[in-house]
């Protein structure tokens, strides 16, 4: 990864807070034309240090009232990538991670209600071979919602 500089942190911190906001503005901010804030935009997202674009849909506003995590365990550890690959077909699984502690994976994933959620788990989650058990966790409320913050400390000089 290519190393991001004060003003690509700069930048970043304009943007994660408004990823609208016109190039030009994020210039008139930052002191530099309106070309060099689009190259250094242009540059972190192929660096991948921008990830994604576009909007975030309200899960609620198109039916899915139920917001889950669901810890699964796994026979081996060594299963994961195969297991992800099952659960990458499965559209209401959001996230998906490879954890320690007590599960081999953590999943997130919308669903309409319980019945769609037990449906999910019973006949496509628990069906994936290597997966030994779950773990349901319901989400009753999201009280925080954010990116990481962007700040100048982790810089070397």
């Amino acid at each position: 990864m290519e190393k991001v500089d004060q003003l690509d942190l700069k930048i970043l911190k304009i943007i994660s807070v408004n990823a609208r906001i016109p190039f030009k503005d994020v210039a008139a901010v930052c002191g530099v034309s309106r070309a060099a804030i689009h190259q250094r935009v242009q540059r972190l997202i192929e660096a991948g240090v921008i990830t994604g674009s576009g909007y975030t849909v309200c899960p609620k506003s198109i039916g899915y009232s139920t917001c889950t995590y669901v810890g699964i365990k796994l026979e081996r550890g060594s299963m994961y990538k195969d297991v992800s690959m099952q659960l990458e077909t499965i559209p209401e699984i959001v996230e998906c991670h490879f954890t320690t502690g007590s599960y081999t994976m953590l999943i997130k994933l919308y669903c309409r209600d319980n019945e769609h959620l037990m449906d999910l788990l019973n006949n496509r989650i628990q069906q994936i071979p290597g997966v030994i058990s779950t773990e349901t966790l319901i989400s009753l409320e999201q009280s925080i919602t954010r990116t990481v913050p962007v700040c100048t400390e982790f810089l070397d000089d």
